[in-house]
């Protein structure tokens, strides 16, 4: 199984990869440097979470729909390739944006849309793989392993990135960007080598259930539990994630930072969410998930905290600091709530409700990010001053987090287990027929 772990972090990698260049630099390049809406810039970048709806049916497909014997793997291919086909084309788009409006938003469309369109189909199918190879027992260490990988490869990824545009051109971030693509493809492809046993398609699907639209959506909001996970989820994520588009142009209006060191803040960030991940893989089974969930929830709330703090004073040394807390606490937070998510699924039933779980991480990415962005526009509109609107933004995701800090006890995975096994009524009304 360790084999197996490494090869699903390696596809983790691959996909994480594709969000680095998009959500730091690129991102940072549009608002600072083309001097671009920082709303459409982050309706862009959200634009690939508008597919995340799909994820739920994707998940439920591809459980009962394999392709030549293997479930999660074809979709898993399809998604990465997509994946680097949108980073590849992005940098492009975005200077077409600033030389032709019109066309540049056709090409935006297209092309960040593609990458939308493969990191859903990518995500839940090897999350979905994820839960089923490593088993009840072993899902805590696949998820550290993977994670633990992840993050590693979007500190490398940012350092590299960082080297590669100092100092920038766009002929540079163009290059830069076609080597993550190419580097990302390659991992992908080294981890799906072999991963997944083929099986006997006609039986699988003979057994499975076939789930509508209005089954899928059930699932989630007949389930109380699994109401309150989704809804807390979409709080947490918005919060957390949501700041991807708008940390390092803070960065750069805020204390005048290069386009280099803004891109060093993602590696700092990185650097402490993987020191979070160890500590939480020592707390395996010492500390409830919740307790480190709540923990890692709470240090990201400070971290945001110290960052608007560092605006109002213009701190460096602060900022710095609210960046590191966000990351340890990010990493604490992640590794709990993705284990309870693991947990939050029922049997037969994996694909769907991981595919729930990535709507919910999808729609509160899009959700955080045009907000983020709407909200900066405005403030700085009618306060005529930019740093004023990252701010109050930041202020909001840490309100944000603390809904979802108070939402969390209650979680209860032993009722949403009671509610999830319960039969459906098509299935109690074919007992009673029996």
């Amino acid at each position: 199984m360790f084999v197996k772990r490494i090869q699903l972090g390696l596809i983790h990698v691959a996909v994480a990869m594709t969000l680095v260049p998009i959500n730091s630099t690129l991102n940072r390049v549009m608002i600072k440097e083309l001097a671009l809406s920082a709303t459409l810039v982050a309706i862009l970048a959200s634009l690939p979470y508008l597919f995340s709806p799909i994820q739920m049916a994707i998940g439920s497909y591809s459980d009962r729909h394999p392709v030549l014997g293997f479930r999660r793997t074809p979709y898993i291919l399809a998604g990465l390739i997509l994946c680097v086909l949108g980073v590849i084309v992005s940098p492009q788009v975005a200077f077409l944006i600033s030389r032709d409006f019109a066309l540049g938003i056709l090409a935006g469309l297209a092309a960040f849309g593609a990458w939308g369109m493969g990191f859903n189909l990518a995500s839940v199918s090897y999350l979905s793989l994820a839960a089923e190879l490593s088993g009840e027992g072993g899902r805590g260490k696949t998820i550290a392993t993977m994670w633990f990988m992840m993050i590693v490869s979007i500190i490398a990824t940012a350092i590299a990135l960082s080297l590669m545009v100092d100092p920038y051109t766009p002929e540079r971030l163009i290059r830069s960007f076609e080597i993550v693509a190419f580097a990302a493809l390659v991992f992908g492809l080294l981890g799906l080598f072999k991963l997944e046993e083929r099986f006997d398609n006609l039986a699988h699907q003979a057994g499975s259930e076939n789930y509508s639209l209005r089954e899928m959506v059930s699932a989630i909001t007949a389930n109380p539990v699994a109401r309150s996970f989704f809804l807390y989820l979409l709080l947490l994520l918005a919060a957390i994630l949501g700041q991807d588009v708008l940390l390092e142009p803070f960065g750069a209006e805020a204390f005048g930072m290069t386009v280099t060191q803004t891109t060093r803040i993602t590696s700092v960030w990185g650097t402490f969410v993987l020191a979070a991940i160890l500590v939480a893989g020592l707390l395996e089974g010492r500390a409830s998930k919740k307790i480190v969930a709540q923990i890692g929830n709470l240090g990201a709330l400070a971290g945001f905290l110290l960052i608007v703090i560092s605006g109002i004073r213009a701190d460096g040394n602060l900022f710095w600091a609210g960046v590191i807390l966000l990351g340890f606490g990010t990493g604490l937070s992640t590794v709990a709530n993705l284990s309870l998510m693991f947990e939050l699924t029922a049997p037969g039933k994996v694909g769907l409700y991981i595919g729930a779980w990535g709507f919910s991480n999808a729609l509160s990415r899009l959700t955080g990010s045009v907000l983020g962005g709407v909200v900066r526009d405005v403030v700085t509109g009618i306060s005529g001053h930019a740093l004023s609107g990252y701010l109050v933004v930041f202020g909001i995701e840490a309100l944000m987090l603390l809904a979802a800090a108070l939402m969390l006890p209650r979680i209860d995975v032993n009722a949403f287990s009671r509610r999830a096994n319960e039969p459906s009524f098509a299935e109690t009304a074919a007992i009673a027929a029996e």
